[in-house]
C-alpha cells in the first residue's frame, strides 16, 4: 500500500467520500483502526474507575441511541414504516449518528439491500453465506461495504443535512466525545459529590457504551439468522428471539419482521415484547410521528393458521 492510499484512508475517516473505494471484500485492516481504538480504550476503566452516576449516564445513553438505531435508522430510514417531521428526522438521524454506526442514508442504503438479498450471495452480513465474526464485524470493515449506496436511497437524498450528516459521518461522535468529556470536568467542579470527570465519563459514556451499543445492534446480523424460531416460511432463514429482542427494544423479531418489513411493529403477538414500538406508538399520540404501518390483516390471519 503506498503512501497515497494511507493519505487517503485518512482523509476517509473524515469525508467519506473524499477519494474512491474500491469493491474488495478483504478486511482492510486501515479501517480497523478506530473500531479496535474503541475497544481498547474500554480498558481504561482501570484507571479511571467508576461511579454510580457514569455507569447510569453509559446505560441511559446506550439505550438512548438503542432507540435512535431501532426506531429511525432502521424503522424509519430503511422501511418507512412511519411518517415524522423534518425536524424530528434530523434531531433522530444525529442521536443515531452518535452510536458511531456511520450514517443514516449508508445504514438504510446497506440494510435496504439486506432485505434485497438476505442470505444470498449478494448479502454481505450474512452468517449462512460467510460467517458468525464476518456477519457480526468483519462485513463493514472491508472496501465493498464502504461506499453509501445512494440508489438505494433517493427518497432521503432530497435533504441536503442528512447528506451532509452521511458524508461527514465521524464529526458528531467526535462532538460527542468532546461533549462527555467536558461534561465530565464541568460535573468534577460543580457537583463534586457525583464523583466523576471527564475521563471516567467519558470511558463509560462514550467507549464502554458504544462498544456495548455496537456488538448488540449487530447481533441482529449475526444470530438472529441462526438463532430463534421461525413462524414465517420465508426465503431467508430470518429467526424470532425473545434475548436478542430484549436487548434491541424489539428488533430480535427478525423472521417476523422478513415476512413483512414495512410494519412498524416487528412483535407481532402480544406476547412478543417490542419496546420500540411502543415508544413510538407513545411518540404518534403526541404527535411527533404519524401514520404508523400497522400490521395487516392477512398477515394476522396467516398467524392464525399457524397457531392452530
Amino acid at each position: 500500500m503506498n503512501s497515497q492510499t494511507w493519505y487517503h484512508y485518512f482523509l476517509l475517516w473524515f469525508d467519506s467520500e473524499a477519494a474512491e473505494v474500491g469493491n474488495s471484500e478483504q478486511v482492510n485492516w486501515l479501517r480497523c483502526i478506530p473500531f479496535a481504538l474503541m475497544h481498547l480504550a474500554c480498558f481504561a476503566v482501570i484507571w479511571v474507575g467508576s461511579s454510580a452516576f457514569a455507569i447510569g449516564f453509559c446505560v441511559a445513553f446506550f439505550w438512548l441511541r438503542m432507540f435512535a438505531i431501532t426506531a429511525f435508522y432502521h424503522r424509519y430510514f430503511s422501511h418507512r414504516s412511519f411518517q415524522t417531521s423534518r425536524i424530528a428526522q434530523f434531531i433522530f438521524a444525529v442521536l443515531g449518528n452518535m452510536s458511531a454506526q456511520r450514517g443514516p442514508l449508508w445504514w438504510a442504503g446497506h440494510h435496504r439491500h439486506h432485505h434485497q438479498h438476505s442470505d444470498q450471495a449478494l448479502d454481505l452480513h450474512s452468517p449462512v453465506q460467510r460467517s458468525f465474526w464476518w456477519s457480526h464485524m468483519g462485513w463493514f470493515t472491508c472496501d465493498a461495504s464502504f461506499k453509501t449506496p445512494y440508489d438505494r436511497i433517493r427518497d432521503f437524498t432530497k435533504y441536503p443535512e442528512l447528506v451532509f450528516l452521511n458524508r461527514y459521518d465521524s464529526l458528531v461522535p467526535a462532538i460527542t466525545l468532546l461533549g462527555i468529556y467536558l461534561l465530565g470536568e464541568a460535573l468534577a467542579l460543580w457537583a463534586p459529590a457525583l464523583e466523576t470527570n471527564g475521563l471516567q465519563l467519558l470511558t463509560w459514556g462514550f467507549f464502554i457504551s458504544t462498544t456495548l451499543l455496537f456488538h448488540s445492534t449487530v447481533t441482529i446480523n449475526s444470530l438472529a439468522h441462526v438463532w430463534g424460531k421461525r413462524r414465517f416460511n420465508t426465503d431467508d432463514n430470518s429467526r424470532n428471539n425473545f434475548w436478542l429482542a430484549l436487548i434491541t427494544l424489539g428488533e430480535g423479531w427478525h423472521n417476523n419482521h422478513h415476512h413483512y418489513p414495512v410494519s412498524a411493529r416487528h412483535g407481532f403477538g402480544r406476547w412478543e415484547l417490542d419496546i420500540t414500538y411502543l415508544l413510538l406508538w407513545a411518540m404518534s399520540k403526541v404527535g411527533l410521528i404519524w401514520a404508523l404501518k400497522p400490521i395487516p390483516a392477512r398477515v394476522q390471519d396467516e398467524m392464525k393458521r399457524i397457531a392452530s
